[in-house]
């Protein structure tokens, strides 16, 4: 059983299920509203803990009743959950998400108190990441945070994995000095870059130049069609699962968590790692809803 240990987000999803995405000025009634838990670093978490990894989470929520929701979501899955802690200045993060009839999403966050996570949070969960296979993390906490993180994983022996989302054009070279694997999607790899990814050619002009920033493995998810990647070894693609999408919203994230759970430290298993990740995640894009459609270990056959 891995160790586990994921730095991020947690909000409150509200999807807003619609025909299509309006354009400027026009005014368009939804299908549906509903509620349910999000958060990249808490999808990730959770997609980590439902795959049977042993995990813990780093995070900041307020004090309000969306909380309390949040908090006992990741009770129920057996999550390690202190250090998911509480803001005294602002309320649990927020997602207001579009989702189109072809499952397509567009995404409105408010940070709230995933802003305040600190480096001091992170000095408070120091012991947990020193013990940890892997730390996983994103950019809807502070920087600052992810690098003091990392830099103690670094330290311990403890796996990075970075997925960089929402994307930033310049990543600090301290933080990548000590990220061992980077996870973005086709758009973040182009703003990370200035390279657009158009095919596997494309792809790997991308990891050659995050290989240049220090990187070691570089892994593209690529949508519908899979995820390209790139080891000092070798190169490859693992194709999605042909599926319909209902939602894609926790698609990314719940491929991160699951990969995660099954990749080996010297990454000699990656492209069956992948294949898993990408069955978790077709299985997550048939639910409307971020954490509610993310799959256990049981139903992530292959």
């Amino acid at each position: 059983m891995k160790k586990v240990m994921v730095l991020g987000s947690t909000n409150v999803d509200t999807i807003l299920g619609i025909e299509r995405f309006p354009q400027p000025g026009e005014t368009l009634a939804m299908d549906s509203r509903s509620v349910a838990g999000g958060g990249k670093g808490a999808n990730q978490a959770i997609a980590a803990v439902r795959s049977g990894a042993q995990t813990a989470f780093i995070s900041k929520i307020g004090h309000e009743g969306a909380a309390d929701f949040m908090l006992d979501t990741f009770k129920k899955d057996g999550m390690n959950i202190e250090h998911v802690t509480m803001s005294e200045t602002a309320g649990t993060g927020q997602a207001y998400i579009m989702v189109d009839e072809a499952g397509q999403n567009s995404i409105l966050i408010y940070g709230g108190a995933n802003q305040d996570v600190t480096i001091d949070d992170i000095h408070q969960a120091e012991a947990d990441i020193k013990v940890a296979d892997r730390i996983v993390a994103q950019f809807e906490v502070p920087v600052p945070a992810v690098i003091e993180a990392f830099k103690i994983a670094r330290t311990n022996g403890v796996q990075t994995i970075l997925n960089p989302a929402p994307a930033i054009k310049h990543i600090p070279a301290e933080l990548l000095a000590v990220t061992d694997m980077i996870v973005p999607n086709e758009t973040e790899a182009e703003i990370i870059t200035g390279i657009k990814v158009t095919d596997q050619a494309s792809m790997q002009q991308n990891a050659e130049a995050m290989f240049k920033m220090g990187i070691k493995v570089v892994i593209i998810t690529v949508g519908d069609k899979g995820s390209f990647y790139a080891t000092p070894d070798q190169t490859g693609f693992v194709p999605a699962f042909k599926v319909t999408a209902v939602d894609t919203t926790a698609a990314g994230d719940t491929f991160i968590g699951a990969l995660s759970t099954q990749l080996e430290m010297d990454y000699s298993n990656i492209e069956v790692a992948m294949t898993y990740a990408n069955k978790a995640s077709s299985i997550a894009v048939q639910t409307k809803g971020a954490q509610n459609s993310i799959p256990y270990a049981k139903d992530i056959q292959l």
